[in-house]
């Protein structure tokens, strides 16, 4: 008898099957809206997602083996464009409007793209970069209008298997050179039925989502395309802007958003009155993810939005959502992160490989079916982050005997100070509590005697001043002395990658530069 491993009727799931099938059924229905006005119905964006792919593959014939490239800000053609390429088997890897010459050469260069689709705004930085690989480029403001007017916007199947990579974002780079992350259809497709609408109870034609984040991250792509691929809506902020969020929710009655927890800070620093005027009734879901959200944080989100919306998600680019912490356990489970998500394992091992005990830190391993297929072209650091099937991406946690997960830091972010282990998260969990501090970052600085020196940087909240010596009592009062940072360096802003982080590399190179060029 022969057997096969795939029934004849088999049909993969991608993403453009699912937002297909939301536009066959409710094809005139508001898919998306912006901050200009404009707005695309689910038949308008499936007819632009169609004339991408039959331009990308039919015009300039590409297909399965290539790769492209989008630097484009938050936008209904941004979207049109990323599922277009995706249907073309041409996967874009994902790059910042904001970025640099080196950056944007890097990202090209290594994905190999050769298509590249910018706005104006970006023509200089494309014109200083080498791009090597690069054959074409598109201005969607000069050529696009003229691409949809020729081209066909009818179906195209090019037999996309749900383990063609649809997307390549690359890490943030804030623990070394920046990778790309190779997304397939099938990790995407999972992980919103697993983790997003099998956990987060919003996601189905009622929805009405609000789209903060940048597309070119994977969080943020991913949580403004998973209301249209279960028939609701997503509302798109070019630039965000926290007055203009609390507006939106009432205005457009939100039901989810995902943000970061600097801009849940920036929300949660309006004026009084701004806040206590704000309807944000209609919100069920209120997302934090991609950052620590420390839990002084999550008792004022708590006040202001409701017991029963805020949930506190770990995951990464590469195995996409892994834990959440669901609204009744916010301010029961100090600091904590929550269980696994529906279809997905989480354990800790220590240093030999073996599993660490109940309480003890160890280094996170995450297993599911949406992990991501390696980085691309880097074998090496693809094996890194795998062992027997487990995925890692050099986290520190903790179990406690629920087994619920803690984030203690990044491998890579410990501080050795006079042999001792200090995890920066703790105490800067300790400084957000102060009534002054709106944002902290602690790093290690190089140190002759302890070998590494704690040090926090600290910008303020609106209209609060604080000293060195003010914010170093505070801290002796909860944390031994070793842990207490030795010099506070006070700032307007913190510098923040391109999708929010606070970036510690940067504060961390800018302290023991000057030591070097002393």
């Amino acid at each position: 008898m022969r057997v096969t491993t795939q029934a004849p009727f088999f049909v993969p799931a991608t993403m453009g099957l699912g937002l297909r099938a939301a536009a066959a059924r409710i094809p005139e229905k508001i898919a998306l809206t912006d901050e200009e006005g404009r707005d695309r119905s689910y038949k308008a964006y499936i007819e632009n997602v169609n004339r991408i792919a039959r331009y990308v593959h039919d015009d300039l014939g590409y297909g399965r083996g290539d790769h492209s490239a989008i630097m484009l800000s938050n936008s209904i053609e941004f979207l049109e464009i990323a599922i277009g390429l995706s249907e073309a088997i041409v996967p874009p890897a994902m790059i910042s409007p904001k970025a640099t010459a080196p950056e944007l050469e890097h990202i090209c260069n290594d994905s190999q793209a050769k298509l590249l689709f910018v706005e104006k705004s970006a023509l200089e930085t494309v014109r200083k970069a080498k791009l090597e690989t690069v054959e074409k480029i598109i201005c969607i403001e000069d050529e696009l209008a003229e691409i949809y007017a020729k081209t066909s916007g009818e179906d195209i199947d090019l037999k996309v298997k749900e383990t063609d990579i649809y997307s390549i974002p690359y890490t943030s780079g804030t623990t070394g050179k920046p990778k790309g992350v190779l997304l397939t259809h099938r990790s995407r497709v999972l992980m919103m039925l697993f983790a997003q609408a099998g956990s987060y109870r919003v996601f189905n034609p009622d929805c009405r989502g609000l789209a903060t984040m940048p597309f070119f991250n994977g969080g943020g792509f991913s949580n403004v395309i998973t209301p249209l691929f279960f028939g609701g809506h997503s509302h798109i902020m070019t630039k965000f802007n926290p007055e203009r969020v609390v507006e939106i929710i009432s205005e457009n009655k939100i039901t989810n958003m995902f943000m970061v927890p600097t801009q849940f800070h920036a929300v949660l620093g309006l004026d009084k009155n701004i806040l206590d005027q704000a309807d944000v009734s209609s919100l069920k879901l209120v997302l934090s993810s991609a950052a620590p959200l420390p839990q002084a944080t999550k008792e004022k989100l708590v006040g202001f939005f409701g017991e029963d919306v805020l949930f506190d998600a770990y995951g990464s680019t590469e195995f996409g959502s892994a834990t959440a912490l669901r609204p009744y356990d916010q301010l029961r489970k100090i600091a904590c992160v929550g269980l696994p998500q529906p279809g997905c394992q989480v354990k800790l091992l220590d240093a030999q490989g073996q599993p660490t005990p109940e309480g003890e830190v160890g280094q996170i391993y995450v297993r599911s079916p949406w992990f991501f297929a390696g980085y691309w072209n880097n074998p090496k650091a693809t094996e890194e982050a795998f062992k027997d099937g487990w995925c890692t991406t050099g986290d520190l946690g903790q179990i406690d005997e629920d087994g619920y997960l803690y984030i203690v830091d990044r491998k890579t972010n410990v501080i050795i100070t006079g042999g001792q282990n200090v995890y920066p998260r703790e105490v800067e969990d300790i400084l957000y509590r102060h009534p002054a501090v709106r944002e902290v970052a602690v790093v290690g600085r190089e140190d002759d005697y302890w070998g590494e020196a704690v040090v926090a940087f600290i910008s303020c909240a609106s209209g609060q001043s604080v000293t060195a010596e003010a914010l170093k009592a505070y801290c002796s009062e909860f944390i031994s002395g070793y842990k207490v940072p030795k010099d506070f360096f006070i700032r307007d802003e913190l510098p923040k990658t391109g999708s929010g982080k606070i970036y510690h590399k940067v504060l961390r190179q800018e302290l023991n530069k000057g030591l070097k060029d002393a």
